[in-house]
């Protein structure tokens, strides 16, 4: 009889657990897209776009997917002001840009976890380091490539650098030392 009770209290805990779970406020996310989807909002409400150029087999790109993309700042920053595209740069995936289809016509599926094969789309924006993160402006034309793992405060520099256009005023090293150093970063890490 006491085994019983014992079955029950813990079925019953363990149903309370898995109700207070389902009764959290979902976690916010990134409002991801294809650059085709990006482009064509861009027609209606201008913004700039943000590419996430990443792999499946890269741990620094899943580090920004876990601790960057799911930071709160930054998931609100980057859906109010950003078109936020994911591009898997050894992906199958055809894209067109610019009146010009992007294939990977060497990708091999039995290495879909592994490396595999680049992306002609990922040559085409001279990526070679993943993570990297791809800025557009409102006419969806190249901006720059930042590559690398960005804490949410780094990333941040960058979001309200090119959201501002800042960069434009970016003509020398110096100059974008002088921002960098005197930026105060609002983003919690």
């Amino acid at each position: 009889m006491g085994k019983t009770k014992l079955l029950i209290a813990f079925i019953a805990f363990g149903t309370l657990v898995s109700f207070q779970k389902t009764t959290e406020a979902p976690e916010k996310e990134i409002n991801w897209m294809t650059l085709e989807e990006a482009i064509k909002l861009q027609e209606k409400a201008p913004k700039k776009i943000i590419m996430d150029v990443y792999t499946n087999w890269c741990g620094p790109c899943k580090m920004l997917d876990k601790n960057t993309f799911h930071n709160e700042d930054v998931v609100d920053y980057v859906n109010e002001h950003y078109y936020a595209v994911k591009f898997n740069a050894e992906g199958k995936d055809s894209i067109t840009y610019k009146d010009k289809t992007y294939t990977n016509p060497k990708y091999d599926a039995s290495k879909a976890s592994r490396r595999n094969s680049v992306h002609q789309f990922t040559r085409a924006l001279n990526v070679s380091a993943y993570p990297t993160m791809v800025f557009f402006n409102e006419e969806g034309n190249y901006i720059q490539a930042i590559k690398g793992y960005l804490k949410p405060q780094k990333l941040e520099l960058y979001l309200k650098l090119f959201k501002t256009d800042k960069y434009k005023e970016m003509t020398t090293q110096e100059k974008f030392n002088e921002y960098y150093k005197n930026f105060e970063p609002t983003f919690k890490e």
